[in-house]
């Protein structure tokens, strides 16, 4: 009976994602009469290996670590394509996958600490590599002189941006990197969230939260930072899937605007798709759909792309990649909790919870 309910569940969400993005459908659909289709198919080889990238990012670690035994290439893609979906299709600010994987990990060695660790990784090393590809794409505008007078002020703002993003991630990791931090960190974020709990449900749900479970959760992290932090070269495999998937993440919208005949828009894609990720990421909406889309076209206009060729080729790329997500991972991913148990499933609702 869950297996079912699982399953319309996720039918009715999948639903939610493609009618919230109707619009965005019916508009992409004009917008590739006008284009050359020849780009928008190299976009299927483009997405199949981009996710390929970000399931080899969890397994080229786990293999180093000696965590699991080395992977086959389909089960890999098979696990990235049902996480790509995941976290497409169910409104959790992007980490709705966490549970997810961390179930689907576990049964090739992981425990739920290590994969937390991987999960926190993939996502430092994407931000970082985004980061380093807003500094090159806005020395080139700087450089070649793109930038109008009134395009300035969004290149601080972007700069700031980089500034604070790359300072969490150093508090993050200053905090991860000392046990009587953690101590502290654990004791502080338990006693933060039963309490916003306990004041949003008027005192119906109290302690939903334990702190010896809060601290061997983040002490399972601290064990996995110091152990990276030990032996470097765990990292360096994952850094360099990281980096091709940032790569290939900006590249979609590339191909989309060669597509249109508009090749030299790239510095503003790079810097459009940075803060449209990080805005994205924290949205409830699935995938970040609305925010992720109107901050990428919102920096793009303001580094001076036309406003409608801003439009069409970030709405056109997303809904493009939507319907790849759908296709790729719901399949597998019904395949996967198809095979959920009792345990199984009181295993998932305890990482999702």
């Amino acid at each position: 009976m869950f297996r079912k309910i699982l399953s319309v569940i996720t039918l009715v969400l999948v639903a939610l994602v493609i009618w919230q993005a109707r619009e965005q459908i019916l508009e992409a659909i004009n917008y590739l009469a006008n284009t050359n289709l020849w780009f928008i198919l190299a976009l299927i080889p483009e997405q199949l290996f981009m996710y390929y990238c970000a399931g080899q990012m969890f397994f080229s670690y786990m293999t180093a670590k000696n965590t699991t035994n080395k992977i086959s290439a389909f089960n890999l893609m098979r696990v990235s394509f049902e996480l790509n979906f995941v976290n497409h299709a169910i409104p959790s600010g992007g980490v709705s996958g966490l549970g997810y994987i961390a179930w689907r990990l576990k049964g090739f060695g992981a425990t739920a600490g290590q994969v937390s660790f991987m999960y926190l990784l993939r996502y430092v090393i994407t931000i970082c590599a985004n980061q380093f590809q807003t500094i090159v794409a806005i020395a080139v505008l700087l450089i070649a002189g793109n930038l109008s007078t009134g395009a300035y002020w969004m290149v601080w703002v972007t700069a700031g941006a980089c500034v604070a993003i790359l300072a969490l991630i150093a508090i993050a990791i200053a905090i991860a990197s000392s046990r009587r931090r953690i101590d502290w960190f654990a004791k502080i974020s338990t006693r933060f969230i039963n309490f916003v709990v306990k004041k949003a449900t008027f005192g119906h749900r109290q302690n939903v939260l334990s702190y010896p479970t809060v601290h061997k959760y983040f002490l399972d992290l601290h064990e996995d930072l110091l152990t990276a932090r030990q032996h470097k070269r765990l990292l360096v495999r994952p850094v360099i899937w990281g980096i091709i998937y940032s790569f290939l993440e900006v590249a979609t919208y590339w191909l989309v605007a060669m597509s249109m005949g508009h090749p030299e828009i790239l510095p503003q894609i790079m810097v459009g798709e940075a803060i449209g990720s990080i805005l994205g990421a924290v949205l409830v909406t699935p995938g970040g759909v609305g925010g992720y889309e109107g901050a990428m076209i919102f920096v793009m206009s303001a580094l001076g792309v036309d406003l409608g060729l801003a439009t069409a080729a970030v709405i056109t790329t997303r809904v493009v990649v939507l319907v790849g997500t759908i296709v790729s991972g719901y399949g597998f991913y019904q395949h996967a909790i198809s095979k959920i148990g009792k345990k199984e499933k009181a295993e998932l609702a305890e990482q999702d919870a």
